[in-house]
């Protein structure tokens, strides 16, 4: 049941259109709809509770109620706002631990895993899922940037380490608190990107992110890379150093020990 929509004051946040719902199938698919529908940039839709929900590469992701379940619908100008999907995963990523981190009582655990991970003390605390469709032109129609996290519920993955967020007031902060706060810091972010283009946020998601020199190991499909993190490429590709050689990663899981 959908209980309105809020539009937003103008302190950062002008142009987003928040609705709250009880219970949804996924709100990625439902801006999806809204999408084709013509529904224009800056809608999000904000769940209690998710029937349907989706993770990266076609998983599973569940969402039990007390979490973060939102998805913002966003039609970028590729002539300001030219990033391909990739770097608006990191964009995303950088918005949510951002956001993220002024709820929890010690920041500096919050990292940054490419290419759509956020971390606590190593373990899985939130996840990015990108849709995007083109035009007949090849330019981005409209972009949905999904977004959960763990804010008072871990539920288990297979093979990975879960955390939840830990709060200031000793209990989880609400889904709609952060909510604001991620779409304040996408907002941020759309702005430098279209003054400054990429680099800002690369430079900003490298320093949320495991330090140079991590040893990482890349699964592609079947297939295993172990090296070392050497940073990002001007484009958002995981750099990585492997005999020798710097490599440049557009696709994949990163391993970092913990199965994941």
């Amino acid at each position: 049941m959908r209980s309105g929509a809020l539009v937003f004051p103008a302190e950062g946040l002008l142009g987003y259109r928040l609705e709250r719902v009880d219970t949804i199938g996924s709100t990625s698919d439902a801006c999806i709809e809204r999408a084709k529908a013509g529904e224009p940039d800056g809608l999000a839709i904000l769940a209690r509770v998710q029937t349907k929900a989706r993770g990266s590469r076609g998983r599973d992701w569940s969402a039990p109620l007390g979490n973060l379940m939102l998805s913002v619908l966003l039609r970028p100008l590729d002539a300001v706002e030219g990033a391909g999907a990739g770097q608006w995963a990191l964009l995303a990523g950088l918005a949510l631990v951002e956001a993220l981190a002024e709820f929890d009582i010690a920041p500096a655990l919050l990292t940054l895993k490419w290419p759509n991970d956020v971390l606590r003390d190593e373990a899985k605390l939130a996840g990015v899922l990108i849709d995007a469709a083109m035009t007949t032109d090849g330019t981005m129609d409209w972009l949905v940037i999904g977004v959960g996290a763990n804010l008072a519920v871990a539920p288990p993955v297979e093979g990975r380490r879960v955390a939840t967020i830990a709060s200031h007031e000793g209990t989880p902060p609400t889904a709609d608190s952060v909510a604001v706060r991620f779409l304040d810091r996408i907002a941020h972010w759309r702005d430098r990107l279209a003054e400054n283009g990429f680099a800002p946020i690369r430079a900003a998601w490298l320093s949320h992110a495991h330090p140079i020199g991590t040893p990482v190991t890349i699964r592609q499909g079947d297939r295993t890379r172990a090296g070392i993190f050497a940073g990002l490429s001007p484009e958002g590709a995981l750099l990585l150093l492997a005999d020798g050689e710097i490599h440049a990663i557009s696709t994949g899981d990163v391993l970092m020990g913990q199965g994941g």
